[in-house]
């Protein structure tokens, strides 16, 4: 269980380990795009978790690297395809991202830190725990920033709901474009990086 629930907390991979940004900067402006990143991410390191491990008594050392990116290309070019072909107009919204999740740190972290030298099913329950951690915060910044930069919440499958009454617009309440630029997103990140090391102390590096 521990490998399910570390990452979700204290050893997440964006507040605690600073990976992955780039990605939680860029597909976060709407909700909907961070769901689908994020389910994207989990199976592409639960599968590359799986078949690096399964293979990792075979892999000689010095071409390790390669044959990792071969994998994760693989199934990224396969989720690439699913999304272009059920789910168009995410994938426009996703744009060159769903491709770079090739050289996203986390998934290439744990392939040489765990799926390399661990068993199978710990390795799928590694790749379960990293990728939702990883997913967690893209929710949170795609669920706060399209909230209250466009006062709607879009889910995969349903589409996009206004979810601030329009009494509100009419006692002059306004959306805050602020909060669907790119710099909005670093500061989210920024503020749950904040609160949760405000909660554990022990993330916090002593000088």
């Amino acid at each position: 269980m521990k490998l399910i629930t570390a990452p979700l907390g204290s050893q997440n991979p964006i507040p605690v380990q600073v990976l992955g940004i780039c990605s939680a900067l860029a597909v976060t402006a709407k909700l909907e795009p961070s769901i689908v990143m994020a389910l994207s991410v989990v199976f592409v390191l639960v599968f590359a978790n799986l078949i690096v491990s399964l293979i990792r008594n075979s892999i000689p050392s010095r071409i390790r690297i390669i044959v990792q990116l071969v994998i994760v290309a693989a199934l990224v070019i396969l989720v690439d395809q699913i999304l272009k072909a059920y789910a168009y107009d995410v994938s426009q919204q996703l744009s060159v991202f769903v491709g770079l999740i090739i050289t996203n740190c986390i998934i290439m972290g744990r392939l040489e830190a765990f799926a390399l030298g661990n068993k199978p099913w710990p390795s799928i329950l590694d790749g379960i725990g990293n990728a939702a951690g990883y997913g967690l915060i893209l929710i949170i910044v795609g669920f706060v920033r399209e909230l209250f930069g466009s006062g709607t919440l879009s889910f995969p499958g349903i589409g996009t709901l206004n979810v601030i009454p329009a009494a509100f617009y009419e006692w002059g309440y306004v959306n805050n474009g602020f909060m669907i630029l790119p710099p909005m997103a670093l500061i989210v990140v920024g503020i749950i990086i904040w609160v949760q090391r405000s909660r554990d102390k022990s993330l916090v590096e002593s000088n």
